[in-house]
């Protein structure tokens, strides 16, 4: 991932206070007579992640103005003061996030594990979001939920020895190579996307070195919730976006969980976040008002 000439970046990075602390959060500009954009990111990373997203929508004609926050436990945001937050409790220090920056509605986007707060707060809050969009996301067996949360995400702290540091990249290196990362057998392995060069392999692993202590809280949220059981509560429209170089098991249950939604629809998209991004353009431009 090339980084932006310096000057030229149209994103900017700021904090805002919640009752738990700080939430930071990257944004860009846009037309004042629509609705905030809100972007929820994958684990285990931080909206850095959406940088590439966060521009791609900055540089279409009239777009809104864009915001993703850094979930609690993530990136620099504050990590959540409980030991097990479950995907109520991350929806609301979402709204209070908003709250706190004068935003009464939003349209909302979620990527993997953010998928999972946005469908949450698209069943549970319409008052406050108006439209939700999936980039990825499923629902696990009951076994492999539990092996999730037995193994995917293991708490950590820093090591005498630097240990940390090298667990850190190999935990976001594996993740390109296999899902789940610890299951490394042809069966598991992921084919559709390739390894992330040493400038991203850095970020991200800095970005899991930052929330050390508190990166498995959201994680374990996500593995718990249970979207199926929740997507036909969601009355506002929705759209799964089904892109070519996602995940195998969730392009395969992108169809299936569209239809659950009285108002959902798939729409399949290319790779690229310019592509994401005109699709995302179009389906709020059909739901404006």
């Amino acid at each position: 991932m090339t980084a932006a000439p310096l000057g030229t970046d149209p994103i900017d990075r700021a904090f805002v206070r919640i009752e738990e602390g700080l939430v930071h959060y990257r944004s860009t500009p846009g037309a004042a007579s629509r609705r905030p954009l809100i972007l929820l990111h994958a684990s285990p990373g931080s909206s850095r992640g959406l940088s590439p997203l966060l521009r791609a929508l900055q540089a279409e004609a009239d777009a809104p103005r864009v915001i993703a926050p850094d979930t609690p436990g993530n990136g620099d945001s504050f990590a959540p003061p409980m030991d097990a937050p479950d995907i109520p409790w991350f929806v609301d220090a979402l709204v209070r996030t908003l709250d706190a920056l004068g935003i009464e509605q939003a349209d909302l986007y979620g990527a993997h594990t953010g998928a999972r707060t946005a469908c949450e707060a698209a069943a549970a809050r319409p008052d406050r979001f108006r439209t939700v969009i999936f980039d990825g996301i499923g629902d696990y067996s009951p076994e492999m939920r539990q092996l999730l949360l037995e193994k995917y995400a293991p708490p950590m702290v820093p090591d005498d020895y630097g240990q940390q540091f090298i667990w850190a990249f190999h935990f976001v290196r594996d993740q390109a190579l296999h899902f789940p990362y610890f299951l490394r057998d042809p069966e598991h392995r992921l084919m559709t996307r390739p390894v992330p060069d040493a400038e991203d392999l850095h970020e991200r692993t800095l970005d899991v070195l930052k929330a050390l202590r508190s990166y498995h809280k959201p994680y374990r949220a996500a593995f718990a919730y249970e979207s199926k059981r929740r997507m036909p509560d969601i009355s506002i429209p929705a759209l799964m976006l089904c892109a070519e170089n996602e995940l195998p098991n969730l392009r395969a249950a992108a169809s299936e969980m569209a239809a659950l939604m009285p108002k959902g629809q798939l729409m399949p998209v290319g790779p690229s976040a310019a592509e994401k991004a005109r699709a995302i353009l179009t389906f709020l431009n059909q739901h404006q008002n």
